[in-house]
């Protein structure tokens, strides 16, 4: 597996340990990486816009320029897969994770071993994303991210996968799709299959996806799907 790693951090000295821990880290687990350093947020985003194939953003909450945090908002604007690991002395920035979807938070300074644990599970959901649905449609074939599907929807013989701002309508069982997927998804009734990662909020009566779709839930659906999503977190 090739994975490609950005370390941003403007302490010279933890941008280095940084780099030599994941360096190590992939030397242990067979892996091969391109890893690449930047001493500010903004030297980071200049490349960005030119080369968005990274893999794991290792990231220092405070820095001059562009913050850590505002960095990792604009990169979460449009790319959902970055697996960002944020970097700080302070545990009072922790909160701030949570509006990126940051995967772990490690205090300086870095212990190794917490940090190849973090990156092992950072290879473990990059895995996990690559997996696609395969579309077959009159015209076209797409091949959807799991990460991006957010919900099915089986209308007599025609299932509608909506995902990534799109609607795919195929002439497919639900149930063959369903073979498709992975463990984030719970079928709902007879007619939808959700994303338990989309869900914003679960009722008795509906589920709202953080698209703002609205799917009904049929009776006892509530406890089941709030029991499915428990079992994720």
């Amino acid at each position: 597996m090739d994975y490609r790693i950005a370390v941003c951090d403007d302490q010279q000295e933890a941008r280095d340990l940084a780099q030599d821990c994941a360096a190590q880290w992939a030397r242990q687990r067979g892996y091969s990486v391109e890893i690449q350093p930047f001493p500010t947020g903004d030297a980071f985003l200049f490349q960005y816009e030119d080369d968005k194939a990274w893999d794991i953003l290792l990231l220092d909450v405070e820095m001059p320029g562009c913050s850590g945090v505002e960095l990792a908002k604009k990169v979460r604007e449009e790319n959902k897969r970055l697996q960002i690991v944020f970097l700080t002395g302070y545990a009072d920035y922790i909160a701030e994770g949570y509006d990126v979807s940051a995967l772990h938070y490690l205090l300086k300074p870095i212990d190794r071993q917490k940090l190849f644990s973090v990156l092992d599970r950072a290879a473990g959901r990059l895995e996990r994303d690559g997996k696609t649905l395969l579309l077959e449609l009159p015209d076209e074939l797409v091949r959807l991210p799991l990460y991006e599907v957010e919900y099915l929807e089986v209308r007599g013989n025609y299932v509608t996968v909506h995902g990534g701002g799109r609607a795919y309508t195929v002439k497919k069982a639900l149930s063959a799709l369903e073979r498709e997927l992975d463990d984030r998804f719970f079928r709902v009734g007879r007619s939808f299959v959700v994303n338990l990662s989309k869900v914003r909020r679960a009722a008795k009566r509906e589920a709202v996806l953080e698209s703002g779709s609205v799917i009904p839930l049929p009776r006892g659906g509530y406890e089941a799907l709030n029991h499915a999503i428990l079992r994720t977190l």
